[in-house]
C-alpha cells in the first residue's frame, strides 16, 4: 500500500470517534468553558476558569478554539479533533521523510507502529495542546538536523527559532526546553558545540525573545502582574521544582512508557536498550533521535509534575528510532518474535474477556455489538500475527497485520460512540437536565458530589450551584433541577426514597432528578 494511502486509512479508522465522541468532563470539558469565558469577556492573552486565573496554559491553542467556535457557532467536536489529528500527521509525514534517505523500506512499518501506538493514538483524537507542541518540536528538530546538515535553506535560519518559539506558546517551557536541551548535547555529543551559534545565535535568540515579549506584554496589559507572575514564575518553577499538581517519583516514566508506548513496548523499547548496548547506533540521525529520547527523558524524571502525556514528544523519535534499528538486527531472533508475540496474545484474549466482562453490570456496555465486532477483529488478528510469526516467519507482516487490526477495530468500535457517551461525558445528561428545565420552567440547576460539574455550563448555558448531601437529602427549598451520580442514590437509603418521590431518570452513571 502506497504511503498517502496510509495516511487516509488512519484517518477513516479514526473518523467514528473523532465525529461521535463527546467531550470528556475533567480537562476538554475545562477547555470549552474557559474559551466560552475568554469570548465574553474580551481576553485573548489572559483566561479564567468559573472566574478564577488559569495560567497553566498559553493561548495559542485557545486562540484556535476560539476561532471554531466563532466561525462555526458553537463548539464541535470534529474540529476540535482536527486541532490533535493535523497536528499528528504533520508529525508523521515529517519523520517519514526525515528517515526516507536512512532506511526508505522501513517507512511504512514505522508509520503504522506510530498511528496505533496508545499514547500517540489516544492524543490524536483528543482536544489538547500536546499534540501540536510535540508537532512544533519535531519540526524544529527536523529544521535543526537540515541545518546541521548543510540541507538548509535560508529561511530555515528563522523557521527554526519560530518552531521552537511555537512549541513554547503551545504549552509551556518544555517545548523550547526540548529544542535546547537535545540540540546542544547532539552538539557537544559530536564535538561541533562551537557551531552553537549558527542554531542559537543573536537571530535566533531575538525571534523567541520578541515573540515573549508580545506575549508578556499582552498578559501584563490585561490580567496585571499578579497574573505575569502566575504565568511565568508559579507556573514554570513552581511545577519543575515542587509541584502543585500531578507531583510523582522520579521513577514515574519508567513505568508509564510502558503502557504509554503499548502495543509496541517491548519491541520499541527492546530495539533502543539493544542498539545501544551492543552499539548499533551509529549514523547521525540514530544518534541524534538517541539523544533526544535520552535527554528529554532524563529532563521529564527531574521535573516534579509529571503525567504519561508529557512523554508525547519522544514517541515519535522512539518507534523511528527503532524501526531504523530493525534491519541491523536478526528478524528471526527470539526476543523480537515474543516482542511481537506479546501484544498478538494480548489481542487473542480480548473477545473472551468483552464476553466475561458483558455480563456485568458495571461493564455491560461492552455487549454492544460494535465492540463484540471490534473484539472480534482483534482477536482474528492476534492468530494471525502468531501464525505469521512462527509458522511464515515473516516479521514485517506481523507487524502490519498487528497494526491494520488494531485500526479496523478502533473505526468498528467508534460507531458505539452514540452509546457509549452517557457513560465518558454529559452531554446527554445535560440536554435531559435542560428538556426538564424548560418543561417545567425551572431556571437552576443544582448538582451533587460529580467531580468539576461547574464546567456543565459549556450545555447548560448557565453556572450551576455546587451542594452538599445535606442540602439534598432535605431538600432543596426552591426548585430546580439536581444531578448528582447513581451510585450516590443506591449507597444512601434516605436519599433514594426522597429521589424515588421525584420525577427523575437515569442517563448513564448519572440521575436528573426534578425538584
Amino acid at each position: 500500500m502506497k504511503t498517502k494511502y496510509l495516511y487516509l486509512f488512519w484517518f477513516i479508522a479514526l473518523l467514528p470517534i473523532m465525529i461521535g465522541r463527546d467531550f470528556t468532563p475533567d480537562n476538554e470539558l475545562r477547555y470549552l468553558s474557559i474559551v466560552d469565558e475568554a469570548l465574553r469577556n474580551g481576553t485573548i492573552f489572559t483566561f479564567s476558569n468559573q472566574g478564577v486565573i488559569y495560567a497553566e496554559k498559553p493561548p495559542l491553542y485557545f486562540w484556535l478554539m476560539m476561532i471554531g467556535k466563532v466561525l462555526l457557532g458553537g463548539h464541535h467536536m470534529w474540529f476540535l479533533s482536527l486541532l490533535s489529528f493535523v497536528p499528528a500527521l504533520v508529525i508523521l509525514i515529517t519523520m517519514t521523510r526525515w528517515i526516507q534517505k536512512e532506511n526508505k523500506a522501513n517507512e511504512q512499518t514505522a508509520l503504522l507502529i506510530l498511528m496505533t501506538c496508545g499514547l500517540f493514538a489516544g492524543l490524536t483524537i483528543f482536544v489538547r495542546m500536546d499534540m501540536l507542541m510535540c508537532m512544533f518540536i519535531t519540526l524544529s528538530l527536523y529544521t535543526f538536523y537540515r541545518m546541521y546538515n548543510g540541507e538548509n535553506r535560508k529561511r530555515d535560519e528563522y523557521l527554526f527559532p519560530l518552531y521552537v518559539f511555537l512549541a513554547l506558546f503551545s504549552k509551556g517551557p518544555i517545548g523550547l526546553l526540548v529544542p535546547l536541551i537535545s540540540t546542544i548535547l547532539f552538539l557537544l555529543y559530536k564535538r561541533k558545540l562551537h557551531t552553537v551559534k549558527r542554531y542559537w545565535g543573536w537571530k535566533s535568540l531575538l525571534i523567541i525573545l520578541t515573540g515573549c515579549m508580545v506575549w508578556f506584554t499582552g498578559v501584563y496589559m490585561e490580567g496585571g502582574k499578579e497574573y505575569l507572575d502566575n504565568l511565568v514564575i508559579h507556573q514554570t518553577v513552581g511545577r519543575g521544582i515542587n509541584a502543585f499538581h500531578h507531583k510523582e517519583p522520579f521513577y514515574f516514566y519508567l513505568i508509564a512508557m510502558w503502557y504509554s508506548l503499548a502495543p509496541w513496548s517491548l519491541l520499541v523499547v527492546g530495539l533502543i536498550i539493544a542498539g545501544l548496548l551492543k552499539k548499533k547506533i551509529n549514523t547521525d540521525l540514530e544518534q541524534f533521535f538517541a539523544i533526544i529520547i535520552l535527554s528529554t527523558f532524563i529532563m521529564l524524571s527531574i521535573i516534579s509534575s509529571k503525567l504519561a502525556v508529557y512523554l508525547l514528544p519522544i514517541i515519535p523519535f522512539s518507534v523511528y528510532l527503532s524501526v531504523l534499528l530493525l534491519n541491523t538486527f536478526d528478524n528471526q531472533s527470539r526476543w523480537i518474535k515474543i516482542a511481537i508475540a506479546f501484544p498478538a496474545a494480548l489481542f487473542i484474549s480480548v473477545l473472551p474477556v468483552i464476553f466475561y466482562l458483558k455480563r456485568m453490570e458495571e461493564t455491560a456496555f461492552l455487549g454492544l455489538v460494535p465492540i463484540i465486532i471490534a473484539g472480534g477483529i482483534l482477536t482474528i488478528s492476534g492468530l494471525m500475527v502468531l501464525y505469521l510469526l512462527y509458522h511464515k516467519k515473516k516479521i514485517y507482516r506481523a507487524i502490519y497485520t498487528l497494526a491494520v487490526g488494531f485500526l479496523l477495530s478502533v473505526f468498528v468500535a467508534g460507531w458505539s460512540m452514540p452509546e457509549l457517551n452517557k457513560y465518558l461525558g454529559w452531554g446527554e445528561l445535560c440536554k435531559k437536565a435542560k428538556i426538564l428545565a424548560q418543561e417545567k420552567k425551572i431556571t437552576d440547576y443544582y448538582v451533587y458530589n460529580i467531580h468539576r460539574a461547574e464546567n456543565m455550563d459549556v450545555y447548560l448555558g448557565k453556572d450551576i450551584k455546587i451542594i452538599g448531601k445535606e442540602d439534598l437529602i432535605k431538600s432543596i427549598t426552591t426548585t430546580g433541577i439536581v444531578l448528582l451520580p447513581t451510585k450516590e442514590i443506591k449507597k444512601d437509603e434516605k436519599l433514594r426514597s426522597i429521589i424515588e418521590r421525584k420525577e427523575h431518570y437515569a442517563i448513564g452513571n448519572y440521575a436528573v432528578v426534578v425538584f
